[in-house]
């Protein structure tokens, strides 16, 4: 039995009928971009996330580019974040002209708040936590911190559609929030994908201008922008997909407990336990694996899909090296990175699946 690490093709097989009726409707309308049914799509984000303004883009990486537009954040400014993450979190900093200030994570992947403080000085105009795998960040603090030195919170939360903190859905502590739409994503498009929430009217003004070329209309263009608007068709799929995506985080939380019970006497692997006031979509299912190259070797042998998810920090790429900001020393977040291992982990697999997966990790380990 081939157990695969995402399994896309069973969830088409599943909606199938239903995504291409829809693509059917769409495409006899022959109405592809910035319709109504983009708003449509908008405003029930905003229902799901109760923020009052929601944009539909076509990355996760142009929202965070567009945030930190909209704040003003630019060249000579500089932005806290982690350095555990996708390499649009510091991309997205880069490409405006700031600077990326990295702080160490905690052993659960999410920065460390107590070391933020730190980091601050005249230049810093922003806070951009990282809701890494769907878990919500320590926001209270961030926000104690944001507040007290007059500084801007972008979430990077791009894998946390679903997340909550204190009964507070992800995206809702800060001045703006970015989500993707990627296909690994819980809430996933038929390609690329993002959105981004706020209260603020102005940023949700300054956005919705942006990324349609600055046109205020066809031949009135206020400012220079870019094209960057979420395509009809995926806005209709994430409209069908947005009903379900409850029933799908519970099932990925559930799968993360048989994960936990299952491998809970095994001291050479640990996934991180879930916390109080916090409800997890669990975008990916991490897990900390001494031998970890070995043990994943050994699982492909054996027909079991994993991914090192991601071996190297922000701060160790060659990209961060020519910007000078490989100099860091994070010795939590390098010693993650040494050991992250990403198990199957999809609201498709089975428990039988997953306790096989198990079976064959306490099996390597009790051999090696």
């Amino acid at each position: 039995m081939k157990i695969e690490f995402i399994d896309l093709k069973s969830r088409y097989k599943i909606e199938r009928q239903e995504i291409l009726k829809t693509l059917d409707k769409v495409l006899k309308k022959g109405h592809l971009v910035l319709t109504n049914e983009l708003e449509e799509f908008e405003q029930k984000i905003c229902q799901y996330t109760k923020q009052s303004y929601c944009l539909g883009l076509n990355s996760g990486t142009d929202a965070l580019m567009m945030s930190l537009w909209a704040l003003g954040i630019g060249k000579g400014d500089e932005v806290i974040t982690s350095p555990t993450s996708f390499i649009a979190t510091v991309g997205a900093i880069t490409h405006v002209g700031a600077k990326p200030v990295f702080v160490d994570v905690k052993e659960d992947f999410n920065i460390n708040e107590d070391k933020i403080i730190k980091k601050i000085n005249k230049r810093t105009k922003a806070i951009m936590p990282v809701h890494w795998t769907g878990r919500v960040c320590n926001m209270d603090k961030i926000k104690s911190i944001a507040k007290k030195y007059n500084l801007k919170i972008i979430e990077d939360a791009a894998q946390a559609m679903g997340s909550y903190y204190k009964n507070v859905h992800a995206g809702s502590f800060s001045d703006v929030a970015a989500f993707s739409t990627h296909p690994l994503k819980n809430l996933n498009a038929l390609g690329d994908g993002g959105f981004i929430t706020t209260n603020s009217k102005k940023i949700f003004n300054k956005i919705k201008l942006f990324r349609n070329h600055g046109m205020k209309k066809r031949d009135y263009v206020e400012s220079y922008g870019v094209n960057s608007r979420l395509d009809v068709i995926n806005a209709e799929v994430l409209k069908i997909r947005l009903k379900k995506l409850k029933s799908i985080n519970d099932q990925r939380r559930l799968n993360a407990d048989i994960y936990r019970k299952s491998l809970n006497n095994n001291r050479f692997i640990k996934i991180p336990e879930d916390k109080e006031n916090e409800i997890n979509s669990y975008v990916m299912l991490l897990s900390q694996a001494e031998k970890r190259d070995k043990l994943q070797k050994y699982l492909s042998s054996n027909k079991i899909q994993s991914l090192v998810y991601y071996g190297t920090p922000l701060h160790k790429h060659y990209a961060s090296k020519i910007k000078g900001l490989h100099k860091n020393k994070l010795p939590i977040s390098e010693n993650l990175a040494k050991k992250v291992l990403a198990l199957p982990h999809h609201q498709n697999l089975t428990s039988k699946q997953i306790k096989i997966v198990c079976q064959e990790i306490n099996k390597f380990y009790k051999n090696s």
